[in-house]
């Protein structure tokens, strides 16, 4: 989960302002699942993404 966090604040905190709440839940929002869960892969987990490793144990 620390790693999530670090990964996060790097690749979307860090780089921008957001203008409100809401812009900033949807970022938030979109990165989760639009690239964190589909497309990271994560070595813990035999270098599989969340969704793959779900669908594996589903």
């Amino acid at each position: 989960m620390e790693s999530f966090h670090a990964s996060f604040k790097k690749e979307k905190v860090y780089q921008r302002t957001y203008k409100d709440y809401h812009e900033a839940d949807l970022a938030q929002f979109s990165y989760i699942e639009g690239f964190y869960n589909s497309r990271r892969i994560i070595s813990a987990d035999g270098y599989l993404t969340p969704d793959e490793k779900e669908q594996l144990v589903s």
